[in-house]
C-alpha cells in the first residue's frame, strides 16, 4: 500500500490533475508538451470538456484524451471482478452448434470473371446452416471462395444474423470480375463473396425455406448429381487486364501484363 501511493497509475490520478501537471511543464517550454489524459470507461462528455476548457485557461498547446476499454487492446488493463462463463453452444454465437445430419438446399451457377462458380446453400429447420463453393477447371481463387464459405458457415450455426452476413458480402468487387462484365452479359455479380451473399439472399426470400422444418427435409432429402466437369476452354480475353491472350505448351500467357495459368 505504501509503494501505491507513492508510485500511482494514470488511472489514480483524476483528468483534472493531468492537465494540470502537463500545465507545469508546458510553462517553462517552448515546444508543445504532450501528455494523454486517462478517463475512466464511463466518463461523460461534461467531464472531458472540461478538461479542453482547463487546458486552455492553463496554457497547454494541445490536448490528448483517452477513454479507458475504447480500444481492443492497450498499454495498461484494470482488473475486474467479472467471472469468465463456461462456453455455451447455441445463439449466443460463442460455439457453433454441431452440423445436422441431414440438410436440404440449392446450388446455383454463377458465372465470375475467372471461371464459372458453383455456390451450395443448405439449411434445417433452424434455418441456413451452411453454404459450399466450387469452381469449374477454369475458375480460379478456390482457396479464397472456400475460406469465405466456411466462416459463412460457422458464423450461420453460431446464430449469426444470415441478413447481417449478406450484408457484409454483397456489393464487394472484383477487379477481374468487373472487366469481365464489360464485355459479358453473362455476368451479373461483381465478385465471388457478391455471389455468394445473393444466393443466399434467394434461398432466404424462397418459399421452401420458409415452409421449412424436419419433416419436409427428411421427406425430400435427395443427394444433388455431382458438378459435371467442364471441358477446359480457350480464353481469349487476359481476366487481369482484358487483353488478348496466347496458348502455348497447355498455358495462357498474357504478353501484356505477364498473367499466366496452366492447366
Amino acid at each position: 500500500e505504501d509503494i501505491k501511493k507513492v508510485f500511482v497509475t494514470a488511472h489514480d490520478i483524476t483528468p483534472v490533475w493531468h492537465i494540470r501537471m502537463q500545465a507545469a511543464f508546458q510553462k517553462y517550454t517552448d515546444n508543445a508538451v504532450s501528455k494523454t489524459v486517462n478517463f475512466r470507461n464511463d466518463a461523460s462528455e461534461k467531464e472531458v470538456r472540461d478538461v479542453f476548457t482547463l487546458a486552455y485557461k492553463l496554457g497547454c498547446k494541445g490536448v490528448t484524451i483517452y477513454r479507458d476499454g475504447s480500444r481492443s487492446g492497450q498499454v495498461l488493463n484494470v482488473g475486474t471482478d467479472n467471472k469468465k462463463v463456461g462456453n455455451i453452444s447455441g445463439d449466443d454465437g460463442s460455439t457453433p452448434r454441431e452440423r445436422p445430419q441431414l440438410t436440404k438446399g440449392i446450388t446455383e451457377k454463377v458465372r465470375v470473371g475467372c471461371g464459372n462458380l458453383y455456390v451450395t446453400v443448405n439449411y434445417d429447420e433452424n434455418g441456413i446452416c451452411e453454404v459450399f463453393t466450387n469452381v469449374g477447371k477454369a475458375g480460379g481463387c478456390p482457396s479464397q471462395s472456400e475460406a469465405t464459405a466456411r466462416l459463412i458457415s460457422i458464423g450461420l450455426r453460431s446464430g449469426m444474423d444470415v441478413e447481417s452476413i449478406i450484408h457484409q458480402l454483397k456489393g464487394i468487387r472484383c477487379h477481374s470480375t468487373l472487366r469481365q462484365r464489360a464485355n459479358n452479359k453473362d455476368i451479373k455479380v461483381l465478385s465471388c463473396p457478391d455471389a455468394i451473399a445473393r444466393t443466399i439472399e434467394k434461398l432466404m426470400n424462397s418459399k421452401e425455406i420458409k415452409n421449412c422444418d424436419d419433416e419436409t427435409i427428411a421427406d425430400n432429402m435427395y443427394i444433388d448429381d455431382l458438378i459435371e466437369e467442364e471441358k477446359p476452354k480457350k480464353q481469349d480475353v487476359c481476366p487481369e487486364c482484358g487483353n488478348k491472350i496466347t496458348h502455348a505448351d497447355g498455358c495462357v500467357i498474357c504478353p501484356n501484363c505477364g498473367y499466366s495459368k496452366c492447366s
